[in-house]
């Protein structure tokens, strides 16, 4: 596969950003998609963030296989880091979210109290790479649409201050991506999400590759998704199978490759095909120890 290679301007903006405005937070949110836990991370932010208190946020739960979300959530307690599922479409694990932290700032605030300090809010920052779902978190903790929200990656911009309940005051960041992926794997899977914007790789190729993945992984709900009595050993015949019960054929009865994948890969990242986890810990026990 061709090497993917993707470092806009303004990444490397954001990157210095951060840096820089790390000195006024207390807490940094580490956002990160619970169907890619590892893929979603930027490998730049452990070293961005160095010792400063953290809570890890698992978005779009709701997506994801839960039994693996419990998995993700207990990987990264053994790394002494607090992860919290969240979905911001129906507000679950905010509660949790805000309690979080709160804990994390806990050891400052009791410094304040001692010293007869005034209780000042949290400051906090959220971090994470392109469309993993900040602006939509924002607006939920501020119960308003206070940030600008899209399905293509790069549409938050700048940075902005915000106030939000529980004595929390938000800097919000654009999303960081890192210069090359290593893993051409990791890649696909941000292309899968839509964490990347899908014109890097072709549409048939993410597409394909998905059903292969689903071919293996979650055979069932790929088959009760789309009316396959059986799959094929190759992905481009279970392609070709999709493509024929959705119609997806042009004249002289050739296959609409563009058509059918759009359609597997809208159905996936919409939750249409079933909560699926594209990644578990195990898979990185050589490359996490």
């Amino acid at each position: 596969m061709e090497q993917i290679n993707w470092y806009p301007g303004h990444m490397k903006k954001t990157k210095e950003l951060i840096q820089q405005n790390l000195k006024l937070v207390d807490v940094v949110v580490e956002l990160l998609d619970a169907r890619i836990p590892l893929s979603s991370r930027n490998p730049q932010i452990d070293d961005i963030v160095s010792t400063k208190p953290r809570v890890i946020i698992l978005n779009k739960s709701d997506l994801a296989n839960p039994n693996q979300t419990r998995k993700w959530m207990e990987y990264f307690k053994s790394k002494g880091l607090c992860a919290i599922a969240v979905n911001t479409m129906n507000g679950s694990g905010f509660n949790e979210l805000t309690q979080s932290i709160h804990d994390a700032f806990k050891e400052k605030t009791d410094k304040m109290i001692e010293k007869g300090m005034r209780i000042r809010p949290v400051r906090v920052m959220i971090v994470g790479v392109p469309n993993v779902g900040k602006s939509s978190l924002i607006n939920r903790l501020t119960g308003k649409k206070s940030a600008k929200t899209g399905n293509k990656p790069g549409v938050t911009r700048g940075k902005q201050w915000v106030r939000l309940k529980g004595n929390i005051e938000l800097l919000d960041t654009p999303g960081i991506l890192w210069p090359k992926f290593e893993d051409q794997n990791v890649g696909l899977k941000l292309a899968f999400t839509g964490a990347i914007k899908d014109d890097i790789l072709d549409i048939e190729t993410i597409a394909l590759r998905l059903i292969e993945f689903l071919s293996e992984n979650y055979t069932d709900d790929l088959k009760e998704r789309y009316k396959l009595e059986k799959l094929d050993e190759q992905g481009i015949d279970n392609m070709d199978k999709i493509a024929k019960k959705r119609g997806c054929i042009i004249s002289g009865g050739r296959i609409d490759y563009t058509r059918v994948a759009n359609i597997v890969i809208d159905e996936f990242r919409e939750g249409k095909i079933g909560r699926i986890t594209l990644e578990t810990p195990n898979d990185f026990i050589e490359t996490i120890e």
